[in-house]
């Protein structure tokens, strides 16, 4: 009967290190050196992986936790992060650290979200390797700096809706997955980007942002290996490329992810690491 007992306390003392959330929920997030952070956590002792979810300038990560890619992530298996963008001493304060021409930051948001990946690996039993690091609007754009300058940060990269800032990277760190998603009618962030605030900052144009990753992954033509029209989404896809690949969902919306965004990325990401 003792050793019974025992076992039973050993089992709970077990799942309790596994898989317990001590932190994370929308009124409690996850305190961390450089900021903090939101999770949610999949129905398993085995996740499958990460998705990390960044929030458009002004937005909270509570917020992100009540969308569809949340909830379709955790049903796939998979840890659910939401970071904070956190500027207390900028014009802007829920904000990225994204990387433009006469547009200071005091935090380093690539090092804080390495922290993020790093601290949710350690607590949830998260291989590192598995993570996909999404995000919206400046959350796009805060993804495309770490998949430029940080590059092996997470296993693939999926921006929605932003871009790089100016001025714009002459190349990037190495080859990444990445997957584009941007609205044809986009006038908040337009495809060709626009100045802002009197000249002093300035969005990124998508296309040459585009052209900088082709010229980093190696692609070996400019144009893609496939263009696909699916009822309403324009496909472009360089799978031509040293390493790496790239691509592109034009949709007929203006600045949002259209309709069925969330099961999309989320088959992109299964797809990759599929490939390993």
């Amino acid at each position: 009967m003792k050793a019974k007992i025992i076992g039973i306390i050993l089992t709970m003392l077990h799942a309790t290190e596994a898989g317990a959330q001590d932190c994370g929920a929308a009124d409690a997030p996850c305190q961390i050196e450089r900021g903090t952070y939101h999770v949610l956590l999949p129905d398993t002792d085995a996740p499958r992986g990460a998705v990390v979810f960044l929030h458009g300038g002004g937005g909270r990560g509570a917020g992100i936790l009540r969308t569809n890619i949340a909830r379709q992530s955790l049903e796939r298996g998979f840890v659910f992060v939401a970071p904070n963008g956190e500027h207390p001493g900028a014009r802007f304060p829920k904000n990225w650290a994204v990387r433009a021409k006469n547009f200071g930051h005091e935090k380093d948001d690539i090092a804080f979200l390495n922290d993020v990946m790093d601290d949710v690996s350690a607590r949830y039993n998260v291989d590192r390797g598995r993570m996909l690091l999404s995000g919206f609007s400046r959350g796009g754009s805060m993804v495309w700096d770490v998949a430029c300058f940080a590059h092996e940060s997470a296993r693939a990269y999926a921006p929605s809706a932003g871009a790089f800032w100016d001025d714009l990277p002459e190349t990037c760190e190495g080859p990444v997955d990445l997957f584009h998603t941007h609205g044809w009618n986009d006038r908040t962030v337009p495809l060709e980007g626009r100045p802002l605030f009197e000249n002093k900052i300035a969005q990124g144009d998508v296309w040459e942002s585009l052209r900088i990753l082709r010229a980093t992954n190696g692609c070996t033509t400019r144009q893609p290996s496939r263009s696909v029209v699916e009822g309403d989404r324009w496909w472009k896809h360089w799978e031509n490329c040293d390493a790496g690949r790239i691509d592109l969902m034009l949709h007929p919306g203006g600045h949002g992810s259209p309709k069925n965004w969330a099961p999309t990325v989320l088959d992109w990401f299964d797809a990759r690491l599929q490939e390993g």
